[in-house]
């Protein structure tokens, strides 16, 4: 996710540069005034509480609007990020949005100041005046407006600045100038990040295969369980002994052991670009796991793909596949095939659910040829590797 707050002076090309960043990052934008008129028109009970507040001429609390940014972030998991524009306008609010982002598992990729002389923007402000009709744009209103733009704003820039996440941009240059140097400060900031997908799916929908082959296109590390614990299943130790035994008995390795083996796929995979998930959360407890270990690294979950399959289809596949060289231990019958598509449905499912709420899960089509899958599952990761 992206999550990006935009500052500037009045007359610094604010407006310009979020439809541009909203457009070529598919961001949801979010302005605090346009999120409370819209909260006041619809007559909401946060809505409610600010007229309340504006009718006996006091200012909107922070409280009530970190209530409503949370809600409109949470109502659009769809959103590839967020673009915050005035928002936080104070030192105080710069703790509410870091506070809340982590409560979201995300966080603020990058504070980008326009920054222009006030020479310019009296200049534009004045030029704007002669044709919005706008009677605010007089120099006298134009310079308190700068003055107390700047007086305001200098303890958040400073906040981002120290914590190394502010990004300026040369707000005096033509449009086309200022928006390619944000585009390049933004694309910095994606290039940043590891790029960490989790692939789901019941079994027989194709995600152990389409996983490994995304992995092997984009160069990312491939992480299913499977295969790790195969690994020790076939170098005879206690613990292949301990997991031949669940399997035989058609049930889930725990999550001790599985955790084990993720943590340290990942503690020795260095200088990679990111991780394919597979297999793995399988359960809610699992999810956060994840989202822990991935945290503890500094990253998070970019995406998660569910590959859609009828039932009728998964059972013939995995029926089809227990005869041959490639059958595991649970799906040698039909009754633990069966047991295991409940499992997912029971387990898996809602850490689905979760993710959609969180991140946005993209759903894919699994029917058809390898090929046709994975150019759907492929053109998934080409949106993140251009948007972030």
């Amino acid at each position: 996710m992206l999550n990006i707050a935009l500052f500037g002076p009045p007359g610094a090309g604010k407006g310009t540069q979020s439809e541009f960043l909203v457009k070529e990052f598919n961001l949801f934008y979010i302005s605090t005034g346009d999120l409370l008129r819209k909260e006041l028109a619809a007559e909401t009970r946060l809505g409610l509480q600010a007229r309340s507040i504006i009718a006996s001429g006091g200012l909107v609390s922070d409280e009530i609007i970190v209530q409503v940014i949370e809600k409109t972030i949470t109502e659009h998991p769809e959103a590839n990020g967020f673009l915050f524009d005035g928002f936080p306008r104070t030192y105080i609010q710069c703790y509410i949005l870091e506070g809340l982002m982590m409560k979201l598992n995300t966080s603020l990729n990058c504070l980008v100041s326009l920054e222009v002389d006030e020479e310019t923007s009296v200049r534009r402000l004045l030029e704007r005046g002669r044709t919005s009709g706008r009677t605010d744009d007089n120099e006298t209103v134009i310079r308190n407006r700068l003055r107390e733009y700047s007086e305001k704003t200098l303890p958040v820039l400073d906040f981002y600045r120290e914590k190394g996440n502010y990004q300026r941009a040369n707000g005096n240059q033509a449009i086309e100038k200022v928006t390619a140097d944000i585009r390049v400060v933004v694309r910095n900031e994606l290039a940043k990040y590891l790029v960490n997908v989790v692939v789901f799916g019941y079994p027989g929908s194709g995600r152990g295969s389409q996983g490994a082959a995304l992995a092997r296109k984009y160069g990312l590390e491939y992480v299913a369980t499977g295969p790790m614990l195969d690994q020790e299943i076939k170098a005879r130790t206690p613990l292949g002994q301990r997991i031949i035994g669940l399997y035989e008995s058609g049930q889930l390795v725990p999550d001790e052991i599985v955790v084990q083996l993720i943590e340290k796929k990942l503690e020795r995979s260095s200088g990679v670009k990111g991780f394919i998930f597979k297999g793995f959360p399988r359960t809610l407890v699992q999810s956060y796991i994840l989202d822990g270990l991935l945290r503890k690294r500094g990253s998070s979950i970019a995406r998660s793909i569910e590959i859609e399959v009828p039932t009728l289809e998964l059972i013939k596949r995995l029926d089809e596949r227990s005869r041959t060289d490639r059958c595991m231990p649970y799906d040698n019958t039909t009754a633990k095939i069966v047991q295991r598509l409940a499992e997912h449905e029971t387990k898996t499912v809602p850490v689905i659910n979760k993710y959609n709420q969180l991140h946005g899960v993209v759903k894919v089509d699994g029917m058809g040829s390898f090929e046709e899958v994975f150019a759907r599952t492929s053109g998934v990761l080409e949106s993140i590797f251009r948007n972030g």
